[in-house]
């Protein structure tokens, strides 16, 4: 137990060169960040002259960030995974963001300055207004600086900046429709400007007493906006105004009627018209509409649609050349591709990409060359589908250019100018390395090569993938394995499976771990540690979960207590057929967020399977989480799907062993979501574990820091639930590792 409670200290510092992915400056020149002896460096790199430097002057940017935070920092732990850089007065400034602070660091003086927080009122996961905080008062003046724009009350008035003249723009505005001042937004030409009348939605506001505050005396009560599925969200109504005559047009909204979220309001460089985003509710529709300037008329000029869902979670449209082209991804073929369209005339141009391969994302839009650089991955027989290469391609058509060639993931940064890329490949089993590439694709020059050698004599043992058939019988599914260092396959383990499942993605780790400093290097530093304990730890990307056809991921529709779990069991299966050390009559779950939702689902719905689970700040009835995830993946109105998924509404199904674990100030879920669930089990006599952790944020035990009580608490339950051993009695231990 103490070599894997320690063992994150014990590797956390044992790679050398192990390289992050590159941001390119203004300049023309890039940093990145690598492992070194005791930490890790930020270097600045010269593509023409093949120079490198230190970024900065780590020790005083340390002190900076001290004396600026309070909080001491070391010059090769710096608290932060990158920065972006913009210039002033001939040098440099950092801007980064540390334990949720944005400093902006000068790096000539080295001075960290706090950036204030912003002015505009917030919003509960983007779509209802907190009406509790006023909108920000500022005007808004025209670009030709004659006027400004501002709030009166509920409505809008103009200001005549020569002579201080104001007058109404508005006037039926109430509390029920009030004009929004955050939302203008002018016409290149000053004459008209373009705002939104709103609707409040519902003001649902989640309550969270603080039983335990951090200076000691008595709880505090803490309130959030936190609209929730079904909850009525903010509608929003375009308006055109001519600041000439005072004309008010009210757009029609037919095209928008039944709005999820608009995006904001942005002006066409030429002045033609004005342009915004329509989800509808339910996100079975995506619309780019565009108002036109003279007469006010909406038009759609890209429509997607969908009997399940378009993944709105994720960027799916770029305008070029001030939206006269626009680059939309859809999955409407059944794949995640690229599509031209004519951005006046709303007709398609051209597909750009096709295939049973998925457009992953859009890295750079060359607009002066007409060329889109993009990931994808899955194009490649008998290669892991989930790996990311890069590629370019013409926006007036033919086939795509392939940049990288490595059987490995890809992350690739591409130059402002388009004329070089860095490209960082790595696997699970193999180091990072860095290269810079010209346009063309070939080598300049390797720029670091991750070396491991510290690492392996400390008994790391890469992890290992393994691929076998789905539900359906001809569907591969991929997974992870991580065995115990001192394996024996002469012997039996159980198995634990550390599990999420959320649509909105596929989390099986593609790259290389342990990243050194990097948090997606705990997620293997803690299965390592959990399989050191004499377990075989897992992790597996089940249908319903992204980056696959759009069939693969359509399953989690209306449908997340599925999680996967028939595709994982064939899986689970297939192993043990192969592996007799693989003993799956003892299997365990784990999972935080919507993976602690699937660790209560698998004892709940997959008891015969799963025999014991430790869920973390589980969304365990989607109802009782946030309304952006759910009403993604789950739908609107709210419908008996939400009941079938539910833990609450299922908890009497409970047979295995459950230990939940909840942050009581969680604010990305309700922790009422956990506290229902224990209010079912106690009503069906259920037995279970809760520990309920005071001041825990979400991430409540999943901290950077030293593996903390949380995780000690998971380790001892599956060794008492799946070998049957005791654990070591904590509380007579006056050095106890958990503190």
């Amino acid at each position: 137990m103490q070599r894997s409670l320690a063992l994150r200290e014990q590797w956390i510092g044992l790679t050398r060169d192990v390289a992050w992915p590159a941001r390119w400056h203004d300049d023309g020149r890039f940093h990145y960040r690598k492992t070194v002896e005791g930490g890790f460096r930020f270097l600045l790199a010269d593509p023409v002259t093949g120079r490198s430097e230190d970024a900065f002057d780590h020790a005083r940017l340390a002190q900076a960030i001290t004396t600026a935070t309070g909080q001491a920092q070391q010059a090769l732990r710096l608290p932060f995974e990158d920065y972006s850089e913009e210039r002033a007065d001939g040098h440099s400034i950092a801007l980064l963001d540390v334990a949720g602070t944005s400093l902006r660091c000068d790096l000539q003086a080295y001075v960290c300055t706090p950036q204030p927080a912003s002015t505009r009122r917030p919003r509960g996961f983007g779509v209802v207004r907190d009406l509790r905080v006023p909108a920000d008062p500022t005007p808004q003046r025209s670009p030709d600086g004659q006027w400004e724009a501002f709030a009166q009350g509920y409505n809008l008035a103009l200001r005549r900046v020569a002579d201080g003249s104001v007058r109404a723009l508005t006037h039926d505005g109430d509390a029920q429709n009030f004009h929004d001042p955050e939302s203008i937004v002018w016409s290149p030409d000053s004459r008209q400007l373009a705002f939104y009348r709103v609707k409040p939605g519902t003001a649902r506001l989640v309550t969270r007493v603080e039983t335990a505050p951090p200076g000691g005396g008595q709880p505090n009560v803490q309130l959030q906006l936190y609209p929730k599925p079904g909850d009525a969200v903010d509608i929003e109504r375009p308006l055109l105004a001519d600041v000439a005559n005072g004309k008010l047009t009210v757009i029609d909204d037919a095209l928008f009627a039944n709005p999820y979220r608009l995006s904001p309001i942005r002006w066409r460089a030429d002045g033609r018209g004005f342009a915004f985003d329509y989800i509808q509710r339910g996100h079975q529709r995506v619309r780019l509409i565009e108002v036109a300037a003279g007469d006010g008329q909406a038009r759609t000029v890209v429509n997607e649609d969908s009997r399940t869902f378009v993944d709105a979670w994720r960027p799916y449209q770029y305008e070029i050349d001030d939206g006269k082209q626009v680059l939309w991804l859809s999955e409407r073929d059944g794949w995640r591709h690229l599509y031209l369209y004519d951005g006046l005339s709303g007709k398609p141009l051209r597909q750009l990409t096709r295939g049973d391969w998925v457009v992953r994302e859009v890295l750079k839009i060359d607009a002066k060359r007409r060329e889109v650089w993009f990931s994808a991955s899955g194009m490649d027989a008998r290669r892991d589908p989930y790996f990311r290469q890069a590629f370019r391609v013409s926006l007036d058509g033919g086939e795509p250019v392939r940049l990288t060639h490595a059987d490995a993931d890809h992350d690739v940064a591409p130059s402002p100018d388009g004329q070089w890329y860095v490209d960082v490949h790595s696997r699970v089993d193999l180091p990072p390395v860095m290269e810079l590439r010209r346009a063309d694709g070939s080598l300049v020059r390797t720029l670091e090569q991750g070396n491991i050698d510290a690492l392996r004599a400390a008994g790391w043992r890469a992890p290992e993938s393994f691929v076998a058939k789905g539900r359906d019988g001809r569907t591969d599914i991929w997974g992870l394995i991580v065995r115990p260092r001192d394996y024996d396959p002469a012997k039996r383990y159980p198995v634990i499976e550390n599990i999420y499942a959320g649509p909105h993605d596929s989390f099986v780790p593609k790259r290389f771990w342990p990243f050194g400093y990097h948090s997606g290097g705990d997620k293997g530093i803690g299965m390592q540690a959990l399989a050191d304990l004499g377990f075989i730890v897992v992790q597996i990307d089940g249908m319903g979960t992204s980056n696959r056809s759009k069939a693969f991921h359509d399953v989690a529709w209306k449908n997340l207590g599925d999680s996967g779990f028939p595709d994982r069991i064939a899986w689970h299966r297939a192993l043990a057929a192969r592996d007799a050390s693989y003993d799956i009559s003892r299997v365990g779950i784990y999972g935080a967020s919507a993976g602690g939702q699937s660790t209560l689902g698998a004892l709940l719905f997959q008891p015969d399977f799963y025999k014991a689970g430790v869920a973390w700040n589980g969304c365990y009835d989607n109802r009782m989480d946030k309304i952006s995830w759910n009403e993604q993946w789950m739908g609107w109105p709210v419908d008996e799907s939400y009941a079938r998924a539910s833990g609450v509404d299922n908890a009497h199904r409970l047979r295995g062993d459950l230990l939940l674990i909840v942050g009581e100030q969680d604010s990305n879920v309700d922790p009422a979501s956990t506290m229902q669930v224990v209010d079912a089990l106690v009503r069906a006599g259920k037995d279970f574990d809760l520990l309920n952790i005071p001041g825990g944020e979400h991430t409540v035990g999943r901290s950077t820091g030293p593996i903390d009580y949380a995780h000690r608490r998971q380790f001892d339950f599956f060794i008492r639930h799946l070998q049957g051993r005791q654990t070591p009695a904590w509380n007579a231990a006056p050095d106890a590792p958990s503190r």
